[in-house]
């Protein structure tokens, strides 16, 4: 009797696990098919404004939904900033395209990104310099550890930000990427260029900026600008203050 008991004892909390996964595993399920339409229709709109095929292949190897919280990955393939906690964001996907296309990658290119955040960025220009490397450095403690436990790359190292702009012991750069608005162009970050280096970087104040890509030759610097954005602001010296 006691054996019938314990059978139909475990019977029924089997039964009940069963019905506890199915929900989750069809939620599963509907989460993945939201993903990949959006995935479908995101790469749709991008190949109408971006040219570089390149750029457009190197994110579509990044699974970007790797990248934001749990609460927001259902959102992860919409054109949209999406918040990544510590009052920071992961850049919305044309941003993150335009940005990248405007430096013009090589492959053996080394690269700087200032305010990693997620990782995001820095895992799509790893994706385009396989042969050179990606520096990237980040303010917030809790969200570099948290890139550096995500990004599976060997050519890409995250930094923990000092109080000067940029990485300059591991450069010069080809190119550099600021993640994050600042005030003006920051003199210590085009020293970091090469002669021949690309940056771009959102200027402006802290609720609107113009997306500016500099250029830096044997004379000087020149200037061109992509458009208008907004960005977190950059905190430090030549930035804005923390406050």
């Amino acid at each position: 009797m006691w054996r019938m008991c314990l059978e139909s004892v475990l019977l029924l909390t089997l039964c009940n696990v069963i019905f506890e996964v199915m929900p989750e595993q069809k939620s599963g399920q509907k989460l993945q098919q939201k993903l990949l339409a959006d995935r479908k229709e995101l790469f749709s709109s991008l190949r109408r404004s971006i040219r570089s095929a390149s750029v457009l292949r190197a994110m579509e190897r990044v699974p970007r939904e790797a990248f934001v919280p749990t609460g927001e990955r259902h959102n992860s393939y919409l054109d949209l900033p999406l918040t990544i906690g510590e009052g920071q964001t992961i850049s919305q996907p044309y941003i993150v395209a335009l940005i990248t296309e405007a430096l013009c990658l090589q492959l053996a290119d080394r690269v700087l990104e200032v305010g990693a955040g997620s990782g995001y960025q820095a895992a799509v220009l790893a994706e385009l310099v396989p042969d050179g490397n990606v520096v990237a450095v980040e303010l917030v403690r809790s969200l570099a550890q948290r890139a550096r436990d995500t990004l599976d790359y060997k050519n890409i190292v995250v930094e923990d930000a000092s109080e000067s702009l940029g990485c300059s012991w591991r450069g010069p750069y080809d190119a550099i990427v600021v993640s994050a608005a600042a005030p003006t162009l920051s003199p210590t970050l085009t020293a970091q260029l090469a002669v021949g280096g690309r940056m771009v970087v959102p200027v402006g104040d802290r609720d609107k900026q113009e997306l500016v890509c500099v250029l830096r030759t044997g004379e000087g610097i020149s200037l061109r600008m992509l458009g208008p954005c907004r960005f977190v602001p950059l905190i430090g010296r030549e930035a804005f203050p923390a406050s």
